[in-house]
């Protein structure tokens, strides 16, 4: 009997998968919901891509960037959403990978050079998908169980991963966008699906956002970090003891050098910065596994100490750590964020001084810049 015109009726799957009778027998294992997941899960990922790669150019900008101060939260809003958003994907990949593996197990399982070259897509799309997710979920929960460097994998990976979702996409856009248009008779079983679906996602979304929403931190039981916690009621990824300048920061014959191409040598004890002008700033300390929270510190405008040593207004300031080895033991300083006022070498968080763990004596504070850019136990600027 033939559907009557308009009306949607999925392949019966002994029809798609031949040779495997009575196999996959669920009327989940159809187009309409396949279509409805690989939309939703393709604009996630398009998303979590964009937001990845502001948090990969702050880091490491090209010759001819420079990233604006202001908006202050720009990078908290773009990291949030970029690791809150890939968490809450996860189950949008789980119910789709669901959906479509019978297709897996068809038969023949390459019926042509061009059937073959999209099986071969696929595999790699999965593939790519399942890596991203999987590193991206251990990284930010701090379980490195593999040998290769995280942030270069999940970057190249991710353009992996888009080509092939956008290839994907021109291939299957017609049918998908059939699939959807046509209103099946019998919709209820996958609409109760989908919905369970989105609810998983919402509640990954829900149960993780508080890491950066400071008023929902306590249904935060799936952040690695909570605001309130720490030091001064702030989180911290790395301590004095565990990086190894505890020594260093607590000996009283520490000094600040601004050093480099500069008018004249400025060495400063941390009297000698507190004799300085303070300022206060509020600021949101935003790390690049997606939590955050804002932050009263107070210190010396960096633009002050940089102009004791008659530094240049187009000058790149390198910022020192104490700390010996790490990637992210100095960081720079380009000229939009030191001339801001709000960036300042700070010397106390919350009304009080500075804590060792939070970067005592001194730290770099500037906004709009990941967390492992506001280099902590500084003894260096270096002027180029």
């Amino acid at each position: 009997m033939r559907p009557a015109p308009g009306r949607y009726r999925p392949p019966a799957p002994a029809a798609v998968l031949r040779g495997i009778p009575g196999r996959f027998t669920s009327r989940l294992h159809d187009e309409r919901v396949a279509a409805w997941l690989g939309i939703a899960l393709g604009v996630s990922v398009l998303v979590s891509f964009g937001t990845g790669l502001v948090s990969h150019f702050m880091q490491q900008p090209a010759g001819w960037m420079l990233w604006p101060s202001r908006p202050v939260n720009l990078y908290r809003v773009t990291q949030g959403v970029h690791v809150i958003g890939g968490l809450a994907t996860v189950p949008l990949l789980l119910a789709k990978l669901w959906t479509v593996y019978p297709r897996l197990w068809q038969w023949p399982p390459v019926r042509s050079l061009v059937h073959g070259a999209q099986r071969l897509l696929v595999f790699v799309l999965v593939g790519a998908a399942l890596f991203q997710f999987v590193t991206g979920v251990l990284n930010i929960a701090y379980w490195y169980a593999f040998r290769f460097y995280f942030t270069t994998a999940h970057y190249w990976t991710a353009y992996i991963l888009v080509g092939a979702l956008v290839i994907h996409i021109a291939d299957q856009w017609a049918k998908a966008r059939r699939t959807v248009m046509t209103r099946p008779q019998d919709g209820v079983g996958r609409r109760g699906f989908l919905l369970t679906v989105a609810g998983a996602s919402g509640v990954v979304a829900l149960t993780t956002v508080g890491e950066a929403v400071t008023p929902l931190a306590r249904l935060a039981v799936l952040a690695p970090r909570r605001p309130g916690t720490g030091p001064q009621d702030v989180p911290v990824n790395k301590s004095a003891a565990a990086t190894g300048v505890t020594a260093e920061a607590r000996d009283p014959r520490w000094r600040l050098t601004v050093t480099g191409e500069v008018a004249r040598e400025v060495t400063l004890s941390l009297a000698d910065l507190r004799a300085l002008p303070q300022h206060t700033a509020r600021l949101p300390i935003a790390c690049v596994e997606g939590w955050s929270m804002e932050a009263v510190w107070r210190g010396v405008r960096l633009r002050d100490v940089l102009r004791l040593a008659g530094v240049a207004d187009d000058a790149q300031v390198r910022v020192e750590s104490l700390e010996r080895q790490g990637l992210y033991r100095t960081s720079q300083v380009a000229p939009p964020h030191w001339h801001d006022p709000l960036t300042l070498l700070a010397l106390g968080m919350n009304g009080a001084p500075l804590a060792l763990d939070h970067g005592y004596p001194c730290r770099l504070i500037a906004p709009n810049r990941p967390g492992v850019m506001q280099t902590k136990w500084i003894q260096r600027l270096v002027v180029s």
